[in-house]
């Protein structure tokens, strides 16, 4: 895994100014050296500037970026981020093309796909990606991301030149890339975050590329298309055929992903999805000697302060020992202090530039963290509910009703505490009502479905759409800014689109959630494993913490120079401060509850004011 970063003008030749491009582009890169601790370069050509940090994975001695090879007289040269699954496949593929390798690592691999299979190269990757080409023979930037949008790709135009980074705040080096918040930014933070518009940066004029897309800068300007698009296709499997085709996908999907020459690890809470993971993974390892290390998370306190709920039955911390026992690893559980929470708040809101989860990204950023003083690589249990189906929203009725995005449907909660004057002049209500026809409008269905099964697609659609892009966001982040490269096997896009495709009742096979998944691992884990309910990532419960926020936003309230109050009704969030809170009863998602409101206004705080921010309302 790696940063890039870079910017590109067929306008203007950039080495009139090579020193001073280069540092540009030098600084653009430094900015992320978190994500590659392990080596840095840049390259500079008539037309594009290429900064690259690196952490190496896959042939650590060969694999400096970027890359350059020479095709009739022109240099063309990648810089990177990702790991491409079936890189052996294709580099016998390309080899039997006629093409030839210097190196082991996969960097190679993709430069070659794109010198063989031009704008079309990103089909034939099956892995986490995302990379920028400067094609001199063409004279043209590519850029490919890969289909769920697991490695992130940043841009911005200003003045006829493309500005690109692996994450917003390289963006921010550039000269005249300035961090400026417009109404659609705090619509997107109030009304919509912690998750965000597919493509939308939040800050003005700042872009993500979309998952499973490409794009081509030149002289013509910019323009992206869409390379992988979920399919509603005909589906024709038996259920046991349905459990033996995910059970197959799941069992090469991992295998594939363990490939690595660093340290590598699982992420274990003993739920279902991880240990899944961590099963295939322990055999496949076993059989050639080894022996898996996995780690689980929990807050100090909880064993005293936990108290279940429906969004959350039990505690991880004795499940995650059991499925070790039986698998046979050596395991860890790495613990979070309020004193730790609180301060990650802080470094969530850098790693990811914008406000996210709260004490929910910063703990894992923590726990990432820890993880990263023995291990550089780590597979997870992600995505599995958005894909197979897991979370309460799509069990429960009243909690989509098309109206609303199931995981956030309590929006008036969040809009009391705007200013009147701003929440009237915003029209919030109609932004995320319009963001949400517009991705009902692209779900992928078939004529003659059933009205049930219809909404069934919408849900499954905007968890894969939206949630899972946030997840995987934050996932992203918060382990690349200790640089842990963190796999999610569950987001490979054939267990996606065959998925997709399976009738609701086989998914919940029996009324059970997620039966397909847990009849396709029967024999990995025990029974009780198997059939445990879900419980999500964990939290802290303890009421000290909540009090910390409190008194931290009680602060922030009394000082009238600290940013937010240009947003926010003080009258508002003092009454939130003298409430009691519900944990059980979230705003967003499974976890966000009362105090994770209180730390969202904090963090959003404090990023207004780490990136000086400018309000444009």
């Amino acid at each position: 895994m790696c940063g890039f970063a870079g910017f590109s003008d067929y306008n203007e030749n950039l080495p009139e100014g090579r020193n001073r491009w280069l540092d540009v582009a030098g600084r653009m890169a430094r900015r992320i050296a978190h994500r590659g601790p392990d080596d840095s370069g840049a390259h500079l050509s008539r037309h594009v500037a290429l900064g690259h940090a690196r952490l190496a994975i896959i042939d650590p001695e060969n694999g400096r970026q970027p890359m350059t090879v020479r095709r009739g007289g022109e240099e063309i040269t990648i810089a990177y981020n990702g790991e491409i699954y079936n890189a052996p496949e294709l580099r016998a593929e390309l080899e039997a093309r006629g093409y030839t390798f210097q190196t082991a690592c996969d960097t190679e691999v993709v430069l070659n796909a794109y010198l063989c299979y031009g704008e079309d190269c990103g089909e034939k990757l099956n892995g986490i990606f995302a990379f920028a080409i400067d094609d001199g023979q063409v004279g043209r930037t590519f850029l490919c991301r890969d289909r769920f949008g697991v490695k992130p790709l940043f841009y911005a135009l200003r003045d006829g030149r493309l500005i690109f980074a692996s994450e917003i705040k390289a963006l921010f080096e550039y000269p005249g890339v300035t961090p400026v918040l417009d109404a659609g930014g705090v619509c997107e933070v109030f009304g919509l975050g912690p998750a965000r518009t597919p493509g939308c940066g939040v800050f003005r004029g700042v872009f993500d590329l979309k998952p499973g897309h490409a794009a081509v800068f030149d002289r013509e300007g910019f323009r992206d298309w869409a390379y992988f698009r979920l399919a509603a296709q005909p589906f024709a499997d038996d259920y046991d055929t349905a459990v033996r085709s995910v059970r197959e996908l799941l069992i090469d999907t991992v295998e594939r992903q363990l490939v690595s020459d660093a340290p590598l690890c699982t992420f274990l809470s003993g739920g279902l999805d991880s240990s899944v993971i961590t099963a295939i993974a322990a055999r496949y390892l076993g059989q050639r000697g080894g022996t898996l290390s996995t780690y689980s998370f929990e807050f100090e306190g909880n064993d005293k302060n936990f108290v279940s709920s429906s969004f959350q039955p039990d505690r991880d911390e004795s499940w995650a020992e059991k499925v070790s026992a039986a698998l046979g690893t050596e395991h860890t559980t790495l613990y979070c202090n309020n004193e730790e929470l609180e301060r990650s708040l802080y470094e969530g809101v850098i790693a990811k530039d914008l406000p996210g989860m709260a004490d929910i990204d910063g703990s894992l950023l923590h726990f990432c963290r820890l993880v990263k003083r023995r291990h550089t690589v780590a597979l997870c249990g992600e995505c599995a509910d958005e894909i197979f189906g897991g979370y309460p929203w799509f069990h429960r009725r009243e909690m989509f009703d098309g109206a609303h995005f199931p995981w956030s449907n309590n929006l008036e909660h969040r809009l009391s505490l705007l200013k009147p004057e701003l929440r009237e002049s915003l029209r919030m209500e109609d932004y995320v009502a319009n963001r949400l026809e517009e991705s009902l409008m692209e779900v992928p269905a078939l004529p003659g479905e059933t009205a049930e099964q219809l909404r069934m697609r919408q849900i499954s659609y905007l968890n894969i759409r939206w949630f899972m892009a946030t997840l995987l966001d934050r996932k992203d982040r918060c382990s690349m800014a200790s640089g842990l490269e963190v796999r999610v096997p569950y987001a490979d896009h054939r267990i996606a689109q065959y998925v997709y495709n399976t009738p609701w009742e086989f998914r919940c096979k029996d009324g059970r959630p997620k039966g397909l998944l847990r009849d396709a691992a029967k024999g990995l884990l025990p029974e009780d494993v198997l059939e445990r309910r879900k419980s999500p990532y964990p939290k802290t419960y303890d009421p000290a913490y909540e009090r910390r926020l409190k008194q931290r936003l009680g602060h922030i309230l009394r000082d009238s120079a600290q940013p937010i109050h240009k947003l926010l009704s003080e009258e508002a969030v003092q009454s939130l401060l003298g409430e009691t809170f519900d944990y059980g009863r979230p705003w967003f998602g499974q976890l966000m509850a009362g105090p994770q409101l209180l730390a969202y206004l904090i963090q959003i705080n404090y990023w207004l004011a780490h990136y000086n921010i400018y309000l444009a309302l």
